[in-house]
């Protein structure tokens, strides 16, 4: 019996100390949010008022703060030569669903698959742009425009390891500072006003994006950039091509000269073997070499014309194009906030943010 009692008094203690925990509702936890919600805004309603209007003008205020920024899109194409190396083994593989071209190396250059994505956003490249001159000013530049939009020469003025205002345009007296100064505005439009992408995945169209707060600017780099990355992948793609087609050129031309005057040189030799005197002996002979190189010249100039014109079709047939399927067109489009937007966005935020602090306290 002292045991059976020893027994229930500690299940009474049990009991008593840990009561059964009732199963959890989220309709009952979300009603019980609600309810505090309910008691804070009718407690709070002035404050939460005065608190909207306040987020309201703060929007507003904003609104008129924020600088408008223009935005120059490019979407271009970029057209590759067929190559013939791993034509059938391509072909046969696309039947059975492979892509055996990107195995091969197929299709592997600078501006083909995703690589057009980094090299748009190349330092070198979008230095390059920045040193071209603004509106044929050879004296004022892209850079220098954009530190006067963005005010970059009054910091640079008051700061103190500067103190004067730095100019792009022309080779400054202090190299690295200037470098230093172009290295950082192109690092800003790189991070945050610049974007490379490709419009499908399945589709060989790409987009440049340049969103800057001048609009004439804004389009001048787009166009700039673009037709310096282009005239780089078509150098890459078919400069050994080019080189050779201007070497065969100059060399047909040379000839070319050469034969003309051999011509004319063998016609006055034969016209001089009608009226020569029986006695010479050696004017037939300079009439037969005369023939002999004008025919030698004439052979190596078919074949220079022939190696010229199987180059210049070869050179064709290499060239890539760049076809801009969608040119930017003025006005810009604009990335501005809206007065309207303004209040609303700052009038609901700043409520959510007055129940969010009042709820918390509330709990706490």
């Amino acid at each position: 019996m002292p045991t059976e009692n020893t027994n229930n008094n500690l299940n009474n203690n049990f009991i008593t100390h840990y009561p059964y925990e009732p199963n959890f509702s989220f309709a009952s936890w979300l009603g019980g949010w609600v309810n505090k919600i309910k008691d804070i805004v009718k407690l709070k309603f002035i404050l939460l008022v005065i608190l909207a209007i306040l987020g309201a003008l703060l929007g507003l205020t904003y609104s008129f703060i924020k600088p408008i920024r223009y935005k120059t899109e490019i979407t271009f194409l970029v057209e590759e030569s067929k190559s013939s190396a791993g034509g059938l083994l391509s072909s046969i593989g696309g039947q059975f669903g492979m892509d055996l071209g990107s195995l091969t190396g197929a299709g592997n250059n600078v501006l083909s698959g995703d690589n057009v994505l980094e090299l748009l956003k190349s330092r070198e490249f979008m230095s390059a742009c920045l040193k071209t001159p603004y509106l044929n000013d050879s004296n004022y530049c892209l850079a220098d425009k954009y530190a006067d939009v963005y005010k970059l020469r009054n910091k640079w003025m008051n700061n103190d390891k500067i103190g004067r205002p730095i100019f792009f345009a022309t080779p400054d007296k202090d190299i690295r500072l200037q470098d230093s100064l172009l290295k950082t505005i192109v690092k800003h439009i790189e991070e945050k006003e610049i974007d490379v992408y490709k419009v499908d995945r399945k589709l060989g169209f790409f987009k440049l994006t340049i969103n800057v707060k001048n609009e004439q600017m804004s389009k001048l780099m787009a166009d700039r950039l673009l037709k310096i990355a282009t005239d780089f992948y078509v150098d890459a793609k078919v400069g050994r091509l080019k080189k050779n087609v201007s070497r065969l050129e100059k060399r047909t031309d040379s000839i070319s000269n050469l034969l003309n005057k051999r011509t004319y040189s063998a016609t006055e030799d034969a016209r001089l073997l009608l009226n020569v005197n029986p006695a010479d002996v050696n004017a037939p002979v300079y009439s037969e070499i005369s023939q002999r190189d004008k025919i030698v010249l004439s052979t190596i100039y078919a074949e220079l014309m022939k190696n010229l014109e199987v180059s210049r079709m070869s050179l064709a047939q290499e060239t890539p194009t760049v076809q801009i399927v969608d040119r930017p067109v003025f006005p810009l489009e604009t990335d501005e906030v809206k007065w309207y937007v303004g209040v609303l966005l700052g009038a609901v935020l700043s409520i959510l943010a007055s129940m969010f602090f009042l709820l918390i306290k509330k709990h706490e």
